[in-house]
């Protein structure tokens, strides 16, 4: 059995704490919009509004007409980005990294876990498509890995 290096596992601590909180984060506030959203929209501030809505597509509601094909593209998709998670650097692409990974983790839990199979939506901005904290950290890890890719740093420790 080949032994992995403890730095290779210390390396892991940042991206898998970031999703684990990602992961924290948006299972609870699914579960308190589901419970308070119920009678309908409410109003935040400016274009902010929490509005209860159930999607069985992907991220931003891509995909609605497939669901097993969104889930079974999210499950790809996530599989490639914990491969590469364990190969990512420290700083940037490591809390890139561990939003994705959150984010996809959180709406497959929700997908799964939830009678309809609908991932749970409820932010709501302006004319945008209505997203969650999950949709949220994807989003925001997948720009700071493609800011760290254009600035011209590695993604990938080698060797």
């Amino acid at each position: 059995m080949r032994r992995v290096p403890l730095h290779r596992l210390s390396r892991l601590a940042v991206p898998c704490g970031i999703a684990a909180l990602v992961v924290i984060g948006d299972a609870w506030t699914k579960a308190w919009a589901r419970a308070a959203l119920v009678d309908g929209p409410r109003h935040v501030v400016g274009p902010l509004w929490w509005r209860l809505s159930f999607n069985a597509g992907v991220s931003f509601s891509l995909s609605t007409s497939w669901p097993t094909l969104a889930a079974t593209a999210e499950i790809i998709a996530l599989l490639g980005v914990v491969v590469v998670m364990a190969r990512i650097r420290p700083g940037a692409p490591a809390v890139g990294c561990g939003l994705v990974v959150g984010g996809g983790v959180g709406n497959l839990v929700d997908r799964f876990v939830s009678a309809s199979h609908h991932v749970t939506d409820f932010i709501s901005v302006g004319n945008f498509e209505i997203f969650n904290v999950a949709d949220a950290a994807i989003t925001t890890g997948v720009c700071v890995l493609v800011l760290v890719v254009v600035l011209g740093r590695p993604l990938l420790v080698t060797r």
